[in-house]
């Protein structure tokens, strides 16, 4: 997707807005470790503005410091928290968007950005002069639709499996060559592991609860879950198939019976078999790797995706693990972009926040923080520039009603491994229930 003016210096301040910006200071948010050092608006009128995040105590305080170094960078400038837990974050939100209550600067997630962009709550960032030039465009262009620039990302990460190199050793199974493995070689290297540890360890975790494998395999094949247009993309074969590859695994002894499945997929990051050292592989988010890795108390690898050596394209691509937004109706736009470009330009804000929220979106921050890295983190790091490579393109924004598509996942899914549907039943039903999700 080309978006008009994403060119470098169109990019950076659009001509409407360049004046104003420039008085403001708007590129000017980092200090001597970001893009702009001007230091203008220290003398306004005092205002205070909303900042909304979800996520654990740990990110509340490392997100509270870097709120206090920006306010002591923009004295004028008071942040309010307002951060709440995952599960509750978009309900409160919601009934802010309806109350015309928004916080000024919002932390949003792809599956959401275009109904609040659609409904017009969120600004264009490229307007308020908000500077992106030191992140891919491939990754702005996630977070553009229609209304402009609605979204900036805070970091990116990959998809990929998660592998436990003590579980293959005990198995007397080799760790595959990443860059040549098939579907079919994970599908043997799966039931191999099961069957040479005499049910220490399981192969894989179940995949087909997750939407995103699903992608990957779409774009594989040389399609998209969603497409630009704002369609389901992805055929019902290639649905079926993805679901048909669950239920071998599960028939060969490769991955668990449909019930420790269900249970091994309701614990969560840290309740994952490679975390309960119970199996050699699971899919997660590279960023997800810390936690995973101190749960099973010894070191995990990255595997790159089977089939993309093999396939019609490379199918992996890089997420932005959330994004940073203004609403629309903040009476302090200005000031809230402030703030955004401190979260995405500045050094001292990276090096606090590290890869909590992803590796950073900006090229020059991330390069800056990776000595700061756990080694945990900089596996992740090093296998997310590594597999950069190889990525194509982006992701079309996903359309409005695609936060659905979860539930309506794991709903077909759970179905499917306890016998309920065959492939081909799951694939149509997910098909029709997205497609309506979206309508």
């Amino acid at each position: 997707m080309q978006v008009l003016g994403r060119s470098a210096p169109a990019r950076r301040l659009t001509a409407v807005t360049a004046a104003a910006a420039l008085a403001l200071g708007l590129a000017a948010c980092g200090g001597d470790d970001s893009p702009s050092t001007s230091q203008s608006g220290s003398g306004d009128d005092q205002v205070t503005i909303r900042f909304s995040w979800w996520g654990s105590d740990t990110r509340q305080q490392v997100t509270q410091e870097v709120i206090d170094a920006f306010e002591a960078k923009y004295p004028h400038i008071s942040v309010q928290p307002d951060y709440t837990s995952w599960d509750n974050y978009f309900e409160k939100l919601n009934v802010g968007a309806a109350g015309g209550d928004l916080p000024d600067v919002i932390t949003q997630e792809e599956r959401f950005l275009a109904e609040y962009a659609n409904r017009g709550l969120l600004a264009d960032l490229d307007e308020l002069g908000l500077d992106t030039s030191a992140i891919d465009d491939a990754i702005l262009d996630s977070g553009t639709t229609d209304d402009g620039l609605v979204g900036v990302a805070s970091g990116v990460s990959v998809h990929a499996p998660v592998a436990d190199p003590a579980a293959f050793e005990a198995a007397g199974v080799d760790l595959p060559d990443d860059t040549t493995w098939t579907w079919d070689d994970y599908e043997e290297v799966a039931a191999a592991i099961s069957a040479g540890s005499d049910g220490e360890y399981y192969g894989v975790q179940d995949y087909s609860f997750l939407e995103v494998v699903l992608k990957i395999i779409a774009r594989q094949n040389g399609e998209e879950v969603f497409t630009e247009d704002g369609e389901v993309g992805v055929s019902q074969a290639t649905v079926a198939s993805w679901f048909q590859r669950s239920l071998d695994l599960q028939a060969s002894g490769g991955e668990p019976s449909a019930s420790v499945s269900t249970e091994v997929q309701a614990q969560g990051v840290e309740g994952s078999l490679p975390a309960t050292n119970a199996g050699a592989m699971a899919w997660f988010w590279s960023n997800q790797l810390e936690a995973i890795q101190s749960a099973a108390g010894r070191d995990l690898v990255l595997l790159r995706p089977p089939g993309e050596a093999d396939a019609q394209r490379t199918g992996t691509y890089l997420k932005p693990t959330m994004y940073y937004s203004v609403a629309a109706g903040s009476d302090h736009p200005e000031e809230a972009a402030l703030l955004v470009d401190f979260l995405i330009n500045s050094t001292e804000a990276g090096e606090l926040i590290l890869a909590d929220r992803g590796l950073p979106s900006n090229e020059d921050v991330r390069e800056a923080i990776l000595p700061l890295l756990s080694d945990a983190d900089r596996v992740g790091a090093e296998f997310v520039t590594d597999i950069s490579e190889t990525v194509v393109d982006g992701t079309p924004v996903p359309p409005v009603g695609s936060g659905e598509t979860t539930q309506i996942t794991q709903r077909i899914n759970s179905d499917l491994l306890f016998g309920r549907l065959t492939a081909e039943e799951a694939a149509k039903r997910w098909i029709d229930e997205v497609s309506a999700a979206i309508s």
